[in-house]
Parts: C-alpha cells; sequence; structure tokens
C-alpha cells in the first residue's frame, strides 16, 4: 500500500439488493467517484446464521421486523458467477474489486477468484479458525474494529504475527458498529490508542456515521485508508441503505478525502511557492520616516517600518538605529544596508 496515498474503498456491502445488474452499477459509480476500491460481501446465509437468528436493532428499522436474520441475508446473496461478473466489470472500470468472507468457504471461494487482499469485519475479530486461515494466506490484512476492546484487537494481531504477518501488510480500521453512528459514539481518538498499541501498522477508519465530514477528518488524523458505505438510493428496501452514502455524496467525500490529503504536506515549516510572490508585498522594511540628511544619526524617531518589504528587514533595527546616513534619503525612501 501506497503509504502517501489515503486507500478510499466504496462499501457496496450488500447495497445491491441482491441484483448483479445494480451491483454493477454501483462499480461505475465508484469509479466515477475516484475510490480506489469497491467492497462486496462474500457469504451464503446457511453457513453465516441460525436460521432463529434475530436481526439487529438497526437492520429491523430499514427492513421490518417480519424476517429472520436468515430470511433478509438469503435475498442478498450473489453467486459465483455474480462475483466473476464483478471482478471483470471492476477490471473493465480500474477499480480494485474486493469482497469480505464471512467463513472458511468463502475465504477459499474468493482465493480462487484471485482476491489477494483480505477485509475482515468487525464480527469475525474473535473467530479464531476465520483468523488463522487469513493468516496462513500471507496476504495483505485489513481488519475492522467495531465492538472490539484493545485486548480483542490484541489477540488477532497475535494471531497474525504467529503466522509471520508484518505489522506493515496490516491496517486496523477504528470502527463503531451501529448503523448509523451517533457522532458521540466515534471517539476517533482511538486511531491513535491503536497506532500507539501497534507500531508498524497502518490505521485507518471504517465509518457508518451519516455525512462525509467524521471520514475526512479522520484523513486529518492520519488515517491510511478510509471505507464508507454508499447506496444508489438510500430509500431502496434493505438493511444498510440508510446509514449509506448516495453517489453524489460519495464523489464529494473522495473530492474531500484528496483535498486533505493534499493538504497535510510534509510537515516541514517554510514557505511555499504559491506564497513566495506576497512576501515581499506583505513584509516590510526599514524606510525613513522623514527626509534624512548624509551625516545624520538614524534614530526610532527619523526611522519606522513600512511596506514592502524588499530592503532591509525590520529584525534589524537594532543594527540600523545609532548608525549615521552615508546619504541623502526622502520619505518612504528604503534604508541601505
Amino acid at each position: 500500500m501506497n503509504s502517501s496515498r489515503v486507500f478510499i474503498i466504496a462499501e457496496a456491502g450488500v447495497n445491491h439488493n441482491g441484483s448483479l445488474e445494480m451491483a454493477k452499477k454501483m462499480v461505475n459509480i465508484a469509479a466515477e467517484a475516484g475510490a480506489d476500491a469497491i467492497k462486496f460481501q462474500t457469504f451464503r446465509a446457511d453457513t453465516l446464521v441460525t436460521r432463529d437468528a434475530r436481526k439487529a436493532d438497526y437492520q429491523m428499522e430499514s427492513s421490518g421486523s417480519g424476517e429472520t436474520q436468515f430470511e433478509m441475508l438469503k435475498k442478498l446473496e450473489l453467486s459465483v458467477e455474480s462475483h466473476q461478473a464483478l471482478i471483470a466489470h471492476c477490471l473493465l472500470n480500474r477499480i480494485e474489486f474486493l469482497s469480505t468472507p464471512f467463513d472458511l468457504t468463502t475465504i477459499e471461494l474468493l482465493l480462487k477468484l484471485g482476491v489477494n487482499k483480505w477485509k475482515i469485519p468487525s464480527g469475525e475479530i474473535t473467530n479464531l479458525p476465520y483468523l488463522r486461515k487469513i493468516a496462513s494466506l500471507g496476504q495483505e490484512i485489513i481488519i475492522s474494529t467495531g465492538m472490539a476492546d484493545i485486548g480483542e484487537i490484541q489477540d488477532a494481531m497475535d494471531v497474525f504475527t504467529s503466522f509471520g504477518i508484518s505489522p506493515a501488510s496490516i491496517t486496523v480500521l477504528h470502527c463503531s458498529t451501529e448503523y448509523p453512528t451517533p457522532m458521540e459514539d466515534v471517539n476517533l481518538r482511538a486511531m491513535e490508542t491503536i497506532q500507539s498499541a501497534f507500531p508498524g501498522v497502518h490505521v485507518g477508519y471504517s465509518d457508518h456515521t451519516r455525512g462525509i465530514e467524521i471520514p475526512v477528518a479522520a484523513v486529518a488524523m492520519g488515517a491510511a485508508i478510509i471505507e464508507k458505505h454508499f447506496t444508489l438510493d438510500r430509500t431502496l428496501p434493505g438493511p444498510d441503505h440508510r446509514a449509506s452514502l448516495e453517489p453524489v455524496e460519495l464523489t464529494a467525500m473522495v473530492k474531500a478525502v484528496r483535498n486533505v490529503e493534499s493538504a497535510l504536506g510534509d510537515g516541514i515549516k517554510k514557505p511555499t511557492p504559491s506564497e513566495l510572490k506576497n512576501k515581499p508585498i506583505v513584509r516590510k522594511s526599514i524606510v525613513a520616516a522623514r527626509p534624512i540628511y548624509a551625516g545624520e544619526k538614524f534614530t526610532s524617531t527619523n526611522l519606522t517600518v513600512k511596506r514592502p518589504g524588499t530592503g532591509v528587514s525590520p529584525m534589524l533595527w537594532d543594527t540600523v538605529v545609532g548608525k549615521r546616513a552615508v546619504r541623502k534619503y526622502g520619505r518612504d525612501e528604503p534604508i541601505d544596508a
């Protein structure tokens, strides 16, 4: 990963509602918005959840309580053929295809499809067999940490390092698993805690708030990866649409991230090329406050400081005062060095 450039993941998730055509449209939108990758979810409802598992509150609010979590997820699956079609469509649109697997079987499926970067969702951070399987692949890992404390992140990191995964190949995403996340629960400073606790890893942010200001703020705080849900239309039925960006908002977020990324600079405090032209105009020089005759002593009454800054710097005031003029000066004329 290029550490100097924020990697932006447009999270399609299950907002395609099980439709390949809708998923392809989302690829088009993410690419046009300037995202680096689009991420889907790879799962089979019968291996992900028990048939009587209840929905989360946010899922019931957005898609009703008349079905189980299994029934909801079953309608949101993508077939192997759909995965293949989406990978080809991503290649055509020059955007990276990513997908989150949810069990060992779907890890194997994505591996066969050529995926070599692994996004671990918050819900799998305590799934030891799953973590071991991904770690055994020896490839880049991005892990979300919603609902986790620092000890649980440490446990996952121990699994990765036990398989020889370098910290430089791991990005830990701060995250809150609530849709939408209340502002008071965002806690962006947790990114700093993660960075301090796990030296050498990259730190990023997976956002579930409404709007774009929080991921932009995360970039200003050093996020290496930003992940954000988007949808074709927030009014569509489904569990995640309401907490997602619409296309115009996704474009605005990407633009804002790139602007902040550019504005961060290299940290060296020095005049920038764009402001150098203003330096002589805005700064000041020592000039004659009134006509001064040759041989007259410079004093605080016959000298003053005015723009432009093309003459002797006022920082040399104490050096100039007390000397004698070697020639005569008119009012406002810059004093010679």
